[in-house]
């Protein structure tokens, strides 16, 4: 057994759901040879893939972009050191002009679909038609969501369930060149993190043909097109409502063009709570071909259970949440490479402002101030230093409570936030003080909370076993809502409080804003304050780093004086792989971690 030890770099926490840099991929421009024939992996996951459609708010989590990371290309990507590299043979972008900001995103001529379809500027305009928000006619509050998934109802208005600080700068309907191959986008403001703001997430031309009944592609690429810039409601309208919840699956659709890929792998198998098998894409023509002829995720949310799996070699490779069970486990398997550290990645408490709960105004006849006393309370008496105590200094030494919403501990400006947004002075664990603050506020307790968290995660059953007892003394009975579904729940308002993880996509600035802006992509717990939301506007269009840090520290101070919820600490990180059947891992901080470089992959000849 080989062990390697790894630590976080300075990265600005963004959205996600939930490794650390390490040594740099072998080869980041990939192989053009092909994978080797009848090769094939297998890797752990703790939660299934439920939607091709990452930029919803349903789909937005880590299970569903680690497996459109291999299916899908892009015009850039992170690498193990955390550096923003282009992949010039999905496609280019140029800056035009810095006032007003003006960029050119070009698709490469051979850069297509798996059905044969080109992906050009068709499939970039719908980008910016779904996350800009400039053609919705239905506010985010006004739509009626279905109880059981929390997406969107189709409707009648245009609503495109999604939200980009970047885009909706461009208020502008951007420019398609003659060929058809590049967009160009004129920001009204300046947008320090422009690079990171334009993709092809879904196919235009399937989004049209199953919104608007249209079976030729280009045809119905055309149609998306004018739909857009005509304005035609009554289309964008049937497009909004396919796009929210039409790549939305748990097992493989009877419909192939629902899980297209433009990048090295093929889906080709499906299993419901089971598996998703991918097969090496023969037509693609990029720089980051499949090395491995097959790849094989498998889900399971108990951690010991996949390191048994490992040993049996039933598994190739997993990242495991970390405990100290699972470290010794991996650590005692003969032929097995680990790799510990600290990812890029951060448990958190949430408190839900909207469900007519313990934490909600409107169960005080709608008193703010009553309201947010109550969630002062609980968080005051939350034992952050106890989980961490417990839970993460077995695994990290130096492990310590993380005191920023919007900054990773090691970042640039953290030491300032953490010291300066009062989070530290007020979350400390202290029971009588929470006591104090709900007797001074004349609410009466026990206060029911009902808590959620994932359902065979060992490390949060832990964490939340540790917290009742605390809570309770307290004032607050914490009610066991722990849920194998626990990622399509949320947001959807039947708990009170729930501890789950963001993992660090970028490293842009601006990538707090959909989780605690007013209707906010990630803003799952309905928090609005508009002071918020002017500073993440004014944050958007800063380029300067200190003026930045500036305007971060004042939103950090809001945010803990709003009492929307804590931070608990840093994930401690372990990567664990069979060296005899999987050679040049190499784990990175940022999402998709393990699956980093998948490209430069390879199975050892025997």
């Amino acid at each position: 057994m080989k062990i390697r030890k790894f630590t976080v770099a300075a990265v600005a926490v963004t959205l996600g759901m939930v490794a650390a840099a390490c040594s740099p991929p072998a080869d980041d421009e990939g192989s053009s040879e092909g994978p080797a024939a009848n090769t094939a992996v297998t890797v752990g996951w703790n939660q299934p893939f439920y939607s091709y459609n990452e930029n919803t708010s349903n789909g937005n989590a880590t299970a569903n972009s680690i497996i459109k990371y291999m299916m899908n290309g892009g015009f850039n990507y992170y690498n193990a050191d955390q550096e923003l590299v282009q992949d010039e043979s999905f496609g280019t972008y140029e800056l035009e002009s810095e006032d007003p900001l003006t960029v050119t995103w070009t698709v490469n001529e051979n850069t297509q679909w798996s059905d044969g379809t080109p992906l050009d500027a068709a499939d970039l305009l719908l980008t910016w038609a779904s996350q800009g928000g400039h053609l919705n006619t239905v506010s985010a509050g006004e739509v009626e969501r279905n109880p059981d998934t929390n997406v969107p109802e189709p409707g009648d208005g245009v609503f495109f369930d999604s939200s980009s600080a970047g885009l909706s700068l461009v208020t502008q309907t951007p420019e398609i060149s003659e060929d058809g191959r590049s967009i160009t986008l004129v920001f009204d403001e300046p947008f320090a993190d422009w690079e990171l703001m334009m993709g092809a997430n879904v196919p235009a031309h399937v989004t049209a043909q199953q919104a608007l009944g249209i079976e030729d592609p280009m045809e119905a690429k055309q149609a998306l097109i004018d739909a857009v810039n005509n304005k035609d409601n009554a289309a964008l309208s049937q497009i909004a409502n396919f796009w929210n919840s039409g790549y939305d699956y748990s097992s493989l659709p009877d419909d192939p063009s629902l899980y297209l890929s433009s990048g090295a792998y093929l889906m080709t198998e499906f299993v419901e709570n089971q598996y998703i098998t991918l097969k090496a894409n023969e037509d693609y023509e990029g720089d980051h071909a499949a090395s491995i002829e097959t790849v094989t995720v498998r889900w399971n949310e108990d951690p010991l259970a996949q390191a048994q799996a490992l040993e049996n070699g039933e598994l190739d490779l997993f990242a495991p949440q970390a405990t100290t069970d699972v470290l010794q486990r991996v650590e005692a398997i003969d032929g097995v490479e680990v790799e510990t550290g600290v990812e890029g990645t951060y448990e958190h408490v949430d408190l839900v402002f909207n469900n007519g709960g313990p934490f909600d105004p409107a169960s005080y006849g709608g008193d703010e101030a009553t309201a947010r006393e109550v969630r002062k309370a609980f968080l005051t008496a939350f034992p952050r230093q106890e989980v961490v105590d417990k839970l993460v200094t077995p695994l990290q030494e130096d492990a310590e409570v993380r005191n920023s919403f919007l900054v990773t501990p090691g970042a640039p400006g953290y030491d300032e936030i953490a010291g300066s947004n009062g989070m530290a002075d007020q979350h400390t664990g202290d029971v009588e003080a929470a006591q104090q603050i709900l007797a001074d506020a004349g609410v009466d307790t026990p206060i029911d909370v009902r808590t959620m968290f994932a359902e065979g995660n060992v490390r949060r059953e832990n964490l939340f076993a540790i917290a009742k007892p605390v809570l309770a003394e307290a004032g607050f009975n914490l009610i066991d809502r722990r849920n194998v579904d626990w990622g399509s729940k949320l947001g959807d308002g039947t708990y009170d409080a729930v501890f789950f993880a963001w993992q660090s996509t970028s490293t842009a600035v601006s990538e707090s804003q959909p989780t605690y802006g007013t209707g906010g992509l990630n803003n799952l717990i309905g928090y609005s304050n508009e002071e918020v939301d002017a500073l993440f506007d004014q944050l958007a269009v800063t380029t300067d780093a200190d003026e930045q840090l500036n305007i971060q520290m004042e939103i950090e101070k809001l945010l803990v004086e709003d009492q929307i919820g804590t931070t608990l600490f840093q994930f401690p990180a372990v990567a664990a792989w069979r060296s005899d059947r999987i050679e040049n891992v190499s784990p990175a901080p940022l999402n998709p971690t393990i699956f980093h470089a998948f490209w430069d992959w390879k199975v050892p000849e025997s």
